[in-house]
Formats: structure tokens, sequence, C-alpha cells
């Protein structure tokens, strides 16, 4: 949500925030017509209390005809007070469900436009060359005995799938090397529910624009979380942190309903309903933000730097960076088999926008209370194992392990099974 005060003091920034989104820079008048009407019926409301108040005072002074004249007035007060407040208390309420339908403020600096207009601040690595015809990750994986998609669709359905054998044991390899990259650095661990409330999947953003995308257990009213970022986020909500930085990791399923995706990315795992992943999150002092973004993004590289694979850092423009984050970063790494880089991982910087919705505040210099900062990066997901097989594939159908990754598979080469 955001600040209303910052808003009053320069509605232009909001204005260009809407147009560097694509957005409809309309909702800046309404808001500020709706904060001047409500702040009008806050005060004739403690206008109309005071005389209230102050004419009790002389109706206990008063006599005979003179008492029965004032007390038809206190009467008629106390009705306008009560039409006052509720004036006040509908408009607040109208102001808020406005202002919750309102994106983050993108930070300067940030490209403009759609999902296209991303710009690529670095490339890392060179895209491997093959003397043979690469396969795909799919091929790979069934080859290696480690992707079942048919049994998975059996059981579940479409863009379901099974990891089996060496499958199941390169993800736990890949997101107990995050983990343990992640601790290292400071985080401290999490598990957290995967099954949330929905003030705190609203308190996130996910319930505006990305509502469709969420699975919801109606009779229970709880969503299952798209990524760990949501129950992260509300694990201070309505609490007052007393230091700064808090830094979290948490691995966690995540689920997504895939809405409005059909047709694209739907061979092997690119593109499923359920999968795990390693998600760092930070509060920090709205102050810090900015460099604390760019210390998730070097961490995201650190870790693909672990697993050896060529990628790109993009700017993510502003008409795609969803509704509570004011900048992303993106690393997308090269995938041979699509001849194009996929995003593997993605880093936020929420600011203040998730902590005013989830009352997360912590004391300023001055004692005050103040909302803090939420920022969100990925270390590791599922996805990560089709830009593993495939740019570290072999001419006979193995897939050599990053050295980085040897520890937990406890084997060098990936050999396919003999059928």
């Amino acid at each position: 949500m955001i600040d209303l005060r910052a808003l009053r003091e320069d509605p232009e920034r909001l204005r260009a925030s809407q147009r560097a989104r694509g957005a409809d820079e309309a909702v800046v008048g309404r808001l500020l017509d709706l904060d001047e009407r409500r702040r009008s019926a806050l005060s004739s409301f403690e206008r109309l209390r005071a005389e209230q108040k102050s004419f009790g005072k002389s109706v206990s002074r008063a006599q005979g005809d003179e008492r029965a004249a004032l007390l038809a007035r206190a009467k008629e007060l106390a009705q306008q007070v009560k039409e006052a407040e509720a004036d006040a208390d509908r408009l607040g309420e109208e102001l808020t469900a406005v202002l919750r339908l309102v994106p983050n403020l993108v930070e300067e600096g940030a490209p403009a436009g759609g999902e296209e207009d991303f710009v690529v601040l670095e490339h890392v690595g060179e895209p491997p060359r093959f003397d043979f015809e690469p396969k795909d990750h799919l091929e790979l994986g069934e080859g290696l005995g480690a992707i079942d998609m048919e049994r998975g669709a059996k059981v579940a359905g479409a863009r379901f799938y099974y990891l089996t054998g060496v499958g199941a044991r390169l993800q736990y390899a890949l997101l107990n090397l995050a983990m343990e990259q992640a601790v290292a650095a400071g985080f401290v661990p999490m598990y957290p529910p995967v099954l949330v409330k929905p003030e705190a999947m609203e308190g996130t953003g996910f319930l505006g624009a990305h509502a469709a995308e969420v699975y919801r257990l109606e009779e229970d009213d709880l969503y299952l979380v798209g990524t760990s970022e949501v129950p992260l986020a509300a694990y201070h909500m309505n609490e007052i942190i007393d230091a700064l930085p808090r830094r979290y990791v948490a691995w966690s399923s995540c689920f997504r309903r895939e809405a409005g995706s059909y047709g694209k990315d739907t061979r092997g795992i690119i593109r499923v309903h359920q999968f795990d992943k390693v998600e760092m999150f930070s509060y920090c002092d709205p102050a810090d933000a900015h460099a604390e973004h760019l210390r998730l993004l070097e961490w995201e590289k650190e870790m693909l730097a672990k697993v050896e694979l060529p990628y790109r850092v993009i700017d993510v423009a502003a008409g795609d960076l969803g509704t509570s984050a004011a900048r992303k970063y993106d690393c997308e790494a090269w995938v041979p088999t699509q001849g194009t880089y996929r995003e593997v991982t993605s880093t936020s910087n929420c600011t203040e926008f998730q902590a005013r919705r989830l009352a997360v505040r912590h004391r300023d210099e001055d004692g005050k209370n103040q909302p803090v900062a939420t920022l969100n990066g990925t270390l590791a997901t599922t996805r990560w194992m089709v830009a593993i097989l495939e740019n570290h594939q072999r001419a006979d159908g193995s897939v050599h392990v990053p050295e980085a990754l040897r520890k937990f598979l406890g084997q060098d080469v990936l050999e396919p099974i003999k059928r």
C-alpha cells in the first residue's frame, strides 16, 4: 500500500509510476479526492463531537423550558455526530479499497513498458557449443530415469510430474546447496506453512492481478502459496521488529494454477503447478532497501556460478513488475534446445508496500513506529534442473554434475539408465 502522505506531497510521482506501468493515471485524482473528502468528514465529525461535549455542560445547568429546548438540540447533535462518523468511516473504507488496488511506486531508473521492454544488464558465462544434437531436459530426464511426466499426469493431471531416482536426488542436492549458502551468509533457515489466511495472501499483493494464479481452499478459507515470500512476509505481521535487517531463507513447495498460460511451455517441468523453491527474504530499513536489493542479486549470482550455468541479468520493465515490486531483477539461464534465456531467479524490492498492508514496523531514530521495507529473492527452484541438465549434457545422454553439487549427490556424472 502506498503512503498517503507522500501522495499528497507529490502526486506526480504516482502518475509517473502508473505511466511507466501502462496503468491508469486517473486513480491518482480519485485517491486525492477521496482523501480530501475523508479528511473533511473527519474534521466535521470532530467539530460536531466537540460541540456535543460543550453543549452537554449547558444542558446540565439549564432548567424548565430552556432545558427541554436544549435537550432537543442535544438529541439533534447526537444524530449529526453519528451521521458524520458514519460518513467518515464510509469514505475511509472506500479510500482503503482503492489504495489496495494501486500497485507499488516504481523505483526511479526502472525501465518503462511491458514484458518485452526489459533491459539486459550483463551476460555471465558462454553458452555451451555441442558437437552433437543436444537433447531437451525432458528427453534427458527420461533417459536418466529422473523425470516421469506421464505418471504425474495420470495421478494429478496436466503439468504435474514425478522426480524419480537421480531426479529427486538432484533437486535435493540443488536446494540443499542453496540452503547451505544462505545459512553461511547469515540467513535464518525456515520451514514455513504453505497454506495461509486471506490477510497474508492479500497483504503481500497476490489477490489482485495475480488472484487467478492462486489455489484457494474455499471450505477452509485458506490459500496455497505460490512462493514462500507470502508466509515469510506475514511472519512479522502486526509486529514491531526490534533490530534490522532480518534475513530469512525458506524451503517450501509452491503451487500455481498457471491461469492464462495454456499452450506455453507445456513440455517438461518449465511451467508446472507444483515445484520446490528456496527463497530469501529480508526486512530492512527503507533507507537501506536499494543496497539490500543488490545484495540479494549478488547471492543469486553466486549460486548460479556454483552450478556452472551461463546466464544474463535483466532489469524488469515497470509493466511486468507485479503489484508489490518497485524494482525487479531476473537472472535468466541459457536453455540450449530453446536457443534462449529463461528465468531461473527473481529478486524484488517491495519497499514499504507489503509492510504497510501487513503492519510490520520498526522504530526510527526518534522512536516513532515506521513501516519496514521487504525484499525477496529466489536462490534455487525445480526449474533450475532444466538448465542444469541441458547445459551439462554429453553426447551419450549422460550429464556432468557441477562440482558444488557432487558432495550432495555423491557422483560426478549422471548416467542413463539401462532399459
